[in-house]
């Protein structure tokens, strides 16, 4: 498998504020992030599983999907040149004249990109046609993407003295392993980064056992500042506060907007007083290369 995933490098950061202070309750940041410069966060935890399976059939490619500023696209990339194994992207949308610097940086570690419609994209419709290959479909969507995921508070010494686990949710796979992996008392908490999917509660239902069903949990849809990637300038300018005030890196499309969810929750009393919150930090800093340089303070 990769060797370059530097699991030890995984820490918990306590964030120190007066909003905190006068709330009464503590929140740490699980920084996964730091695991990988490319392959981070819930990235490899998601892929593994489905790397190992593809590799233990003898698979010799790679077929994944996402859009054009996916963290899951550019991982695959990433984690197939490492493994030896031929990769192609199935991209959702025309093929632009200028490709984003994602698909730019997927395509440096060798993934073969196809643009295809959004709406053949949203039916499937190509899955049916592709042969010989090993399919990982996208976000590492899937009872394997689940199965790693849950592995991620493996990594947090001292689980049980959390109430609450915040976390972003895009296909709701990392949610799944959270909620797995999450104890019966805890309150598990995603941030939805898409406007209005409220298709998001049955796919993550399809990834739940029954036990899990019956778990403390709930997905937030307020939080998007628009919809997926969208960053207007006060997020931005969020951002960089984060960074001033904590040294904490976040990108436009999830833990910018998780980080933001926690502290409105804990200001407004929705997290109660006495409340230990644990924030998963899931990577994709990436992302952040397609705003112009100097936007961002870090």
């Amino acid at each position: 498998m990769v060797d370059v995933i530097e699991l030890d490098k995984i820490f918990i950061q306590t964030i120190e504020a007066k909003w905190l202070k006068d709330q009464d309750v503590c929140l740490d940041i699980l920084r996964t992030d730091v695991l990988h410069p490319v392959i981070s966060g819930n990235k490899w935890f998601k892929l593994r599983y489905y790397l190992e399976e593809a590799l233990s059939a003898g698979s010799k490619h790679i077929t994944t999907f996402g859009g054009a500023y996916s963290n899951h696209i550019i991982a695959t990339a990433c984690a197939c040149k490492q493994l030896g194994l031929a990769c192609t992207g199935i991209i959702r949308g025309e093929r632009p004249a200028v490709l984003s610097s994602t698909l730019v940086y997927a395509q440096s570690f060798g993934m073969q990109l196809q643009f295809v419609s959004r709406e053949d994209y949203k039916n499937k419709a190509i899955v049916k046609q592709l042969s010989d290959t090993y399919i990982i479909h996208e976000g590492g969507y899937g009872k394997q993407g689940a199965r790693g995921a849950a592995t991620i508070l493996d990594y947090c010494p001292n689980l049980n003295q959390y109430s609450h686990i915040i976390c972003a949710v895009g296909t709701g796979t990392m949610l799944a392993g959270i909620i797995k992996s999450a104890t019966a008392t805890q309150l598990v908490l995603g941030i939805s980064v898409m406007k209005a999917n409220r298709a998001l509660e049955n796919e993550l239902d399809q990834l739940l056992e029954k036990e899990d069903q019956q778990k403390q949990y709930s997905i937030l849809h307020d939080y998007h500042f628009g919809g997926y990637a969208k960053h207007p300038p006060a997020l931005i300018a969020y951002m960089n506060t984060i960074w001033q005030a904590h040294q904490l890196p976040t990108d436009i499309v999830y833990t910018s907007k998780t980080f933001f969810a926690a502290e409105t929750l804990i200001r407004n009393n929705t997290i109660t007083p006495g409340s230990r919150v644990l924030m998963i930090h899931s990577g994709g800093l990436q992302g952040n290369l397609s705003l112009p340089p100097g936007v961002l303070l870090f």
